[in-house]
């Protein structure tokens, strides 16, 4: 099957849902020459795709409307390639179903690019084994990635990779491959042609979908340290909006280099039209979520690794949502009474944050690595961490400067354990620490939450410490419940057990 465009009628790709990421995946296949026919529900979706297809390409034509799936089906080139961009759960199992009713053949392939649940895609891989290939894509980049390069993450069938590979390497982000950085173009009809696509196979069906959740985790982390970082300022120092903004500039042009400080500085330089503001002070303070974030916490509790810096960030948020509570409790409950008094000068203090985001975001990477790392183990998935990091790079909403670094970390050993023990990161944070340690101090000595920067560093203090108050919990769990525990003078694995209530001594039992 060749997906290169044909000089007959019929259309090389089926494009499924046409909001706001389906329809600019399908002009980004446009401009890379391949031939959509396209339907949605919504039929005036469908008209705006054709319309801006019209407008951007002077001709139009790239993008055929379609009214059933039978008719979408009929238009395409065999076997098909069929992409669904549509929200997930149910929805996506009563397309493939209609779809099946409309002829699709075993030969045949459907994606997933949407958010689904990584078991979800396990399972419809399994089910629809027979009738086509179920094959998954998750997309990062949000609206402009999607139009000018997202970055994929595809799971499935080698076969179907091998068909589909060719596709998701032209539309996918660049990147410059001596320097990691990206190569971006954000004009229709001209996409980048050159340099290392971010898109990669990840594993089998279900890792792709995995493997985004937790890049979901890692960027709720991001965000909330950021977030952190500039409540510090704007409370602890007084400092407005516009002020943070160029701070953040400023941070972007080092080490803290990434899209989430980029867009950070936009957000806090813009004002609002109507009240002449800064429009952040406008912006009620209850954040949203989507499920991602609390997918990655639930299932690093289900796998036994520790992410704490992701699961506070998905707190944060439900945090965020109690408005009513805080503002009766800010009332009620007293805080410190320092009135902003700080032992340091301001450009201390923001150097100490500067410091306390870099070395905080290396945990919350590390602790995403590491739970990628033991749900691969798990589901023999056998992922490729440096190119997993290399996809990332560019395209995606947590791309940054700092993800090449994690990149040639694993290149230098693809079987390092944790980010934290590679010779980079640990003379990173032995340089930074002291600063990230202030930096918790001042926000807590002035009373502003700082869940985020403290998890990571509880989290950095407890996988460098040799020996954790855990012996004196498993002898608490042993006494009410006969849990039993491990001797340090005795061979691993070999239980023991106390019998405390005894009321001359405590005997001890192999």
């Amino acid at each position: 099957m060749s997906l290169s465009p044909e000089s007959n009628n019929l259309c090389d790709i089926g494009f499924i849902g046409l909001g706001v990421m389906g329809k600019n995946l399908a002009l980004n296949l446009a401009d890379n020459g391949y031939k959509i026919a396209a339907f949605d529900l919504e039929h005036q979706k469908i008209e705006e795709a054709i319309a801006q297809d019209k407008t951007e390409s002077g001709t139009g034509g790239r993008i055929i409307g379609c009214s059933s799936y039978t008719e979408l089906l009929a238009k395409l080139s065999v076997p098909h390639l069929i992409i669904l961009s549509i929200p997930a759960g149910h929805i996506i199992d009563d397309v493939c179903h209609k779809l099946i009713d409309a002829g699709i053949k075993a030969d045949d392939i459907i994606v997933d690019m949407g958010n689904s649940l990584w078991t979800d895609t396990v399972r419809r891989e399994k089910e629809y084994e027979g009738q086509f290939f179920f094959f998954s894509t998750a997309v990062s980049g949000g609206e402009v990635g999607a139009r000018f390069g997202p970055s994929l993450m595809p799971s499935g069938d080698r076969y179907a990779w091998a068909r589909i590979e060719p596709v998701w390497h032209a539309i996918a982000a660049k990147v410059d491959p001596d320097t990691g950085r990206a190569i971006e173009r954000f004009e229709p009809g001209n996409p980048v042609k050159i340099g290392d696509p971010c898109a990669t196979y990840i594993g089998p069906g279900g890792a792709g979908h995995y493997v985004k959740m937790v890049h979901n985790g890692i960027e709720y982390a991001d965000m909330q340290l950021i977030c952190e970082a500039y409540h510090v300022m704007r409370e602890g120092l007084a400092m407005s909006p516009q002020e943070i903004g160029e701070v953040f500039s400023q941070w972007n042009e080092g080490v803290l280099e990434s899209y989430l400080i980029e867009i950070s500085a936009e957000v806090l330089k813009q004002e609002d039209s109507e009240s002449g503001q800064p429009l952040v002070d406008i912006i009620l303070d209850k954040a949203g979520q989507k499920g991602t974030g609390l997918w990655t916490a639930v299932s690093s509790l289900e796998i036994g690794s520790p992410a704490p810096t992701i699961a506070q960030a998905v707190y944060a948020r439900s945090l965020s949502t109690l408005k009513d509570d805080r503002v009766t409790a800010s009332k009620l409950l007293q805080g410190p009474k320092l009135n902003h008094a700080l032992k340091q000068d301001k450009q201390s203090v923001i150097q100490c944050l500067h410091d306390a985001l870099y070395c905080a975001k290396i945990c919350a990477y590390a602790q995403g690595f590491q739970l990628m790392q033991m749900a691969s183990d798990e589901h023999g998935w056998s992922l490729d961490f440096a190119n997993i990091a290399k996809i990332w790079r560019a395209g995606c909403i947590i791309r940054a400067a700092f993800l090449q670094s994690i990149t040639d970390a694993y290149s230098r050993n693809e079987n390092l354990h944790n980010l934290l023990l590679d010779p980079f990161f640990i003379e990173q944070i032995n340089i930074h620490q002291a600063n990230w340690r202030q930096a918790i101090a001042n926000a807590t000595l002035l009373g502003i939450p700082c869940g985020a920067f403290s998890s990571a560093i509880a989290y950095y203090d407890s996988y460098r410490c040799e020996t954790l108050p855990a012996n004196l919990l498993q002898a608490q769990r042993d006494f009410f419940g006969a849990h039993t525990f491990e001797r340090v003078d005795q061979p691993s694995g070999k239980k023991f057990h106390v019998e405390w209530a005894s009321k001359d001594r405590p005997i001890v039992t192999a």
